[in-house]
């Protein structure tokens, strides 16, 4: 694990978004509120949440942040959803793992809820969208 003692604690945000590729008719279905197994959008936001809070459980050597906020949000797209994921803190480290990891559960999630009537989904990209905060200063895809 990387030594971050001697760095400032400054406010630090990143968002990313992860992408579900489903059939039109599973995308009305999930957007709908009508899937047998359930509030696929409300499941969604929590698990993705709960992912970001959850990044240093599942990232080696990855450092256990005290995030300050995460906002998920899942749209409809003509293929399907996305989920959009901001994390942020006020540390020594960026919050970009925290945002990613939270965006890939909650295309694991809508996955679970939708591969009973859509085999042939398909989750990705996940990729970084912005980050703030930092040394290495902001960036923006």
């Amino acid at each position: 694990m990387v030594d971050v003692s001697s760095k400032p604690e400054t406010e630090r945000t990143a968002t990313a978004e992860a992408f579900v590729t489903m059939s039109p008719s599973t995308r009305e279905a999930v957007f709908a509120g009508t899937l047998p197994k359930g509030d696929a959008l409300a499941l969604v936001r929590v698990a993705a949440i709960t992912g970001a809070k959850r990044t240093p459980d599942l990232v080696p050597l990855c450092h256990p942040l005290p995030l300050t906020g995460v906002t998920a949000d899942v749209e409809a797209t003509a293929t399907g959803a996305r989920i959009v994921v901001t994390a942020a803190t006020v540390g020594r480290t960026g919050v970009e793992m925290e945002a990613i990891t939270g965006a890939a559960v909650g295309a694991i999630t809508l996955y679970d809820m939708i591969k009973g009537r859509d085999r042939g989904a398909e989750i990705g990209p996940v990729r970084l969208l912005a980050k703030r905060g930092g040394a290495s200063g902001d960036w923006t895809r």
